[in-house]
């Protein structure tokens, strides 16, 4: 196990996901406090400023995502965490402390920037401590932990949001609920920092270094990193975007992008940001929203659950095929509802089930999928590209919805979402490799053309 007891193993895994935890809990907890901080800036009758305070930490993200991959190379995995626990703190605290709207949407991009560095961190580093054979799973704790960050902050936002029929609970919710939705956030992320002084450096890291360093000192590195065999090469320098463009990782390269934005085009996300249309549009209050969200993030959290077993019995390939079309199947029956008119709980379940299907399938296993398939040499690099191709992917999205719902409707808008999943699952039947079970060696062996 890379050198490392099962307990401590299982100790730094759960730690790095923490990361996983607060992107969760960031990314979701925003769409609670819309309603209320919308009325305190004065913006519900502007669509732009709305769709600003929407996108600005998505736009962080990318920032993240694309300085954390080289970051990583130059300083380590570790440090980056860190990192990404700092900007999460200051975050919390700021977004809820600002009273200038201005200043809000900054604190929003600094927790951004925290999300994107955890999305490309957290799993890559799992899956660099973790040996083949219940790599997967642990990868997908990472997913876990965003799923759990996702129920908490709609638990959150579900008890600080008061009965909004009685005027006074009203006032109270826009004066201070939506600040204390975002202030929750301040002792994990705070808890996340401690804990990342306990987890050591990443071994492919440290054999990354050992190739450069002087000869005297190479023996100090290799007994840190001591675990299984690598084919890093001393090359002198780390690699950059330049090198992963290289004709030989275009295949692998291009799989990542596609799972990566994929998992955002699915169109699952819209229904956590946007979660007031899409239940208003099915016939229910606002106070009925934050009870079906709560429904929501439960499936997602039990169906993630189940991905931890499935992951490595029935494998990668087969679960991203079981997203993709079954998520097309879904969303085409949800658009022909909406068509019809219909409302209540056939709704309801009609998005649980979307959410469980892709709990089990897309969520877990496009970080999984990620974080194994580009050579040690590249993948700091690599998972930062696709972890902002991802963000791209999740900041067109959410940018896009608002409109296409005013054009098309509900359910023009989810039939769209059903043709990019059918799309998805035949590329995905024809280019994704099944990884399960395989070294980070054998894979480069696969997936390399050289």
């Amino acid at each position: 196990m890379q050198g490392f007891s099962k307990q401590f193993l299982y100790f730094i895994c759960a730690v790095s996901a923490m990361g996983g935890l607060l992107f969760g809990y960031d990314w979701v907890v925003i769409g609670g406090a819309k309603p209320f901080y919308e009325l305190y800036f004065n913006i519900t009758d502007s669509p732009i400023l709305q769709g600003v305070a929407m996108t600005t930490a998505l736009i962080g993200c990318l920032f993240g995502a694309m300085v954390a991959g080289a970051a990583a190379d130059k300083y380590g995995r570790k440090p980056l965490l860190m990192v990404a626990a700092v900007l999460f703190t200051v975050s919390a605290v700021a977004t809820g402390l600002f009273n200038d709207f201005m200043l809000f949407n900054i604190a929003r991009f600094v927790g951004g920037v925290g999300i994107g560095v955890a999305s490309a961190l957290s799993p890559m580093y799992i899956a660099e401590v973790s040996p083949a054979d219940i790599r997967g799973r642990m990868v997908s704790l990472n997913q876990m932990t965003i799923v759990l960050g996702i129920l908490s902050a709609q638990i959150v936002n579900m008890l600080l949001a008061r009965d909004t029929t009685v005027s006074e609970n009203l006032v109270w919710d826009i004066e201070w609920g939506w600040r204390w939705m975002f202030w929750a956030e301040t002792l994990p992320a705070a808890s996340f920092l401690v804990m990342s002084f306990f987890i050591p450096e990443s071994p492919v890291f440290l054999r990354l270094k050992a190739a450069t360093m002087p000869q005297h000192r190479v023996k100090e590195a290799g007994a840190k990193a001591d675990g299984e065999k690598t084919t890093l090469k001393a090359e002198g320098k780390e690699a950059g975007l330049r090198e992963l463009l290289q004709h030989k990782y275009g295949k692998v390269l291009l799989l990542g992008l596609v799972i990566a934005v994929f998992q955002q085009w699915c169109g699952t996300n819209v229904i956590f940001n946007y979660a007031q249309e899409i239940f208003v549009s099915a016939g229910f209050d606002v106070d009925g929203m934050f009870i079906n969200i709560v429904i929501t993030g439960i499936a997602n959290v039990v169906f993630t659950f189940v991905a931890l077993y499935t992951i490595e019995k029935w494998g990668r390939r087969t679960l991203m095929l079981l997203g993709a079309g079954g998520l097309g199947l879904i969303y085409l029956t949800l658009g022909t509802c909406y068509f019809m008119g219909l409302t209540g709980v056939l709704m309801v379940a009609l998005v649980v089930t979307a959410i469980s299907v892709y709990a089990m399938t897309l969520g877990p296993v496009t970080w999984t999928l990620l974080a194994e398939i580009f050579p040690h040499r590249v993948r700091g690099i690599a998972m930062a590209t696709c972890t902002f191709a991802l963000w791209v992917g999740c900041c067109t999205l959410t940018f896009s919805f608002p409109s296409m719902n005013a054009a098309l409707g509900s359910s023009g808008t989810f039939w769209i979402y059903s043709a990019i999943c059918m799309c998805a699952f035949v590329f995905l039947w024809r280019n994704c490799p099944e990884t399960k079970g395989k070294s980070l060696e054998e894979l480069e062996k696969e997936l390399v053309v050289e």
